[in-house]
């Protein structure tokens, strides 16, 4: 019988014998891939030690996901079949040995997303409450990793991570970009006219201010130190509190149990915010690259200038640049600086080394791939 002669139950139980088949096929390719790194974590412990092995290399899965792009024939699109692969890539990974993340928590930030996006959910992590934290619990080597927010599409850099690193040893290692929906959670059954106070993190009372000021004027905003945190207030709140509302992301909905009254009521439809990723060890190249570095300006006519200068010289493009107060001196200012390529490129050195001569202090942060998803 054809299959243009078939009933509708016929065709979709051969198709749904041919999806069996696939999966089958693909289960079986995951476990030899996963059998294939712990050979590969078997062959790191027996040349670099137990201890000093290092199974996770961001250049390496940076590579893998571009070539999954790349390769990529459809239907899915390459962001969804990246995602995949960063999820079978997070398992194998786990197998051989768990990565432990440190982030600014607590559970359901939108750093938490960053880290389950960038090293996918079979990592463990760990909530901090501080960004100063994230890098403690990094430099005391009680976490692998950290991911910190480090700017934003609307509001701008986070300052609070620019002074981290000028205390810290540690190394950017990645980055991540997310776009960022805000939405307004409630408990079920909560009626919105009735909201006498909204929770937020004060840079996403900021993200929204227009939609507020058009939909709930008149409600007070409370600024709070994550959406995370915002929601569980909203969570646990009782009727004494009043009726109260909070701004954060799915994941944070999620986790406390809140609906979603208004979705994606952020006021910039492409709000996006930028993490990075911290650690201990410099990462090779990855031949799609970005570095950055802090540069204390000298105090004297023409300083930033000389600090922009090699940069149009040597045909390397900047990506970003923020200035804050030294604290070494009246009207002195350290500049965050992030530029296209790594440190081994010919073109690098030679901006990195023109600029030596010319500031007061440079500090390398790191060079590191191209956020991929």
């Amino acid at each position: 019988m054809s299959k243009t002669g078939m009933s509708q139950e016929q065709q979709l139980g051969l198709l749904r014998d041919e999806i069996d088949n696939i999966d089958q096929q693909i289960q079986s390719l995951i476990n030899q891939r996963a059998a294939c790194a712990q050979r590969v974590a078997e062959v790191k412990q027996t040349h670099q030690g137990m201890e000093n092995a290092v199974f996770y290399r961001p250049e390496r899965e940076a590579q893998v996901l571009r070539q999954v792009m790349e390769r990529n024939t459809g239907p899915l699109d390459n962001e969804e079949m990246a995602r995949l692969f960063r999820e079978v890539m997070s398992a194998c990974l786990a197998h051989e040995k768990p990565l432990q993340v440190a982030f600014l928590g607590p559970q359901g930030t939108f750093t938490q997303s960053a880290a389950l996006k960038h090293f996918g959910h079979s990592v463990i992590t760990l909530p901090m409450g501080s960004i100063d934290e994230v890098f403690r619990e990094v430099e005391a080597k009680s976490a692998n990793y950290g991911v910190v927010p480090i700017e934003n599409s609307s509001e701008g850099m986070v300052n609070h991570t620019l002074d981290s690193f000028r205390q810290s040893n540690l190394v950017i290692c990645g980055e991540v970009e997310m776009r960022v929906h805000q939405n307004l959670l409630i408990k079920e059954g909560t009626d919105v006219s009735k909201i006498e106070r909204i929770y937020s993190h004060q840079q996403s009372l900021a993200q929204c201010r227009t939609w507020l000021d058009t939909h709930l004027s008149k409600v007070e905003r409370f600024a709070v130190s994550s959406n995370a945190e915002a929601a569980r207030r909203v969570a646990e709140a009782d009727k004494d509190c009043g009726t109260v509302a909070a701004i954060a992301g799915t994941l944070a909905a999620d986790l406390y149990d809140l609906d979603i009254a208004h979705a994606n009521i952020e006021d910039q439809p492409d709000n996006t915010t930028r993490f990075l990723i911290i650690g201990h060890n410099s990462v090779p190249t990855s031949g799609q690259d970005k570095t950055s570095v802090l540069v204390l300006a000298r105090n004297k006519s023409g300083a930033l200038y000389h600090i922009l200068e090699p940069f149009q010289r040597h045909n390397v493009s900047m990506t970003s640049i923020e200035s804050r107060p030294s604290g070494a001196g009246l009207w002195g200012y350290v500049f965050y600086i992030d530029f296209e390529g790594h440190l081994d490129d010919a073109k690098v050195k030679a901006v990195l080394a023109d600029l030596d001569s010319e500031v007061a202090e440079l500090r390398i942060l790191g060079s590191y791939p191209q956020a991929v998803l």
